[in-house]
């Protein structure tokens, strides 16, 4: 059900699974999912589907289509001007401990919240990169193409760049204020990056002309590496547990969990703050691993927040301190049904 949720949005979805194994086992391998959606702007249908062959040569990465009001969309980027949404699993649990691409993914997903361009800024600039990265390859290269592919790397990073140190500086101010009045911990966001540090310190012009010529100049050990080295595809980010003044990864599990419970509902604060509606939120089996004092004052910070949150759990009781505007639905046999309060 949560994946089904996430695909109303552009991506792959919660688990980032190609689409062509998303369907049902035993179906084909075509899916759909749509949704009445109300947000300040209005209400609106909204859909998303896929339509692909198992044996496709992208394996199952692309060909989903979007709907608006019974519109076709030119891509599912058009989705992300209707529904905001966030999410966490399991697997993000080591987060802060795992490896830079992972924290940065995550990270970008939360400036689109903001900034819905940034994704597609994203993926030009890995697009550029890539056809750089094999010009560089090839003897016979046209100097020309390949200055004109840095200058728009360029124009794409320091977009980029502006994009998350400016989502950066609101999620702070959110996650650091509310210290004494959230169960969870707050923390300090740092982000690092070559070019994110050239955007604070020079006007965007400028650093857009020295980045194209760090491309230029980096040519020779960029084609030996046989990739880019310098760039905002490079940018990682840290916290700061503030109560103990430890870096996140060093901190325990539990921890590390609780810091992205507190990460995401600042930002759902932020975004409600910035367009008046906080974003839908997935949160896949977030109540199993916390006590009580802190499972309540999740449910009572989603309350405050007036979000819409979908969680997922094997244990019902895990719930019971929702409240009265909480749903319980039972999930057996690929069967959804809502389970009636006594």
């Amino acid at each position: 059900m949560l994946e089904a949720v996430s695909l109303l949005v552009p991506g792959r979805g919660l688990r980032g699974s190609a689409f062509n194994v998303v369907a049902r086992l035993g179906g084909s391998t075509s899916w759909a999912v749509a949704a009445d959606i109300e947000v300040p702007e209005g209400e609106f249908k909204i859909g998303t589907g896929y339509e692909g062959d198992p044996l496709s040569e992208d394996g199952g990465t692309s060909g989903r289509n979007a709907m608006i009001d019974g519109v076709v969309q030119r891509s599912p980027g058009a989705l992300t001007n209707y529904l905001k949404m966030l999410w966490l699993t399991p697997a993000m649990d080591r987060l802060f401990a795992g490896p830079a691409s992972d924290r940065r993914r995550f990270f970008d997903r939360l400036v689109i919240s903001f900034d819905t361009h940034h994704g597609a800024r994203v993926s030009a600039f890995e697009k550029l990169m890539r056809e750089r990265n094999f010009l560089l390859q090839d003897p016979r290269c046209d100097y020309a193409w390949l200055t004109s592919i840095e200058v728009q790397m360029a124009e794409q990073a320091i977009a980029i760049s502006a994009s998350r140190n400016g989502a950066a500086t609101v999620l702070a101010k959110h996650f650091a204020g509310h210290a004494d009045t959230s169960p969870f911990p707050w923390g300090i966001l740092q982000l690092t990056g070559e070019i994110e540090a050239l955007m604070t310190a020079k006007p965007a012009v400028q650093a857009e002309a020295e980045y194209a010529m760090i491309l230029k100049e980096q040519r020779g050990l960029d084609r030996a590496q046989g990739r880019t080295l310098k760039g905002p595809h490079r940018t990682d980010f840290s916290v700061l547990h503030g109560p103990k003044s430890q870096s996140a990864e060093l901190c325990s599990t539990g921890e590390q969990k609780a810091l992205l419970i507190g990460l995401i509902l600042a930002q759902a604060r932020a975004v409600k703050e910035l367009v008046g509606a906080a974003p839908v939120l997935l949160l896949d089996e977030v109540a199993a691993h916390l006590d009580v004092h802190r499972r309540r004052g999740l449910f009572e910070a989603l309350t405050a927040l007036g979000v819409q949150a979908w969680m997922t759990g094997t244990d019902a009781e895990l719930f019971s301190e929702a409240g009265s505007a909480s749903v319980l639905y039972n999930v057996e046999h690929g069967t959804i049904l809502e389970v009636k309060n006594e």
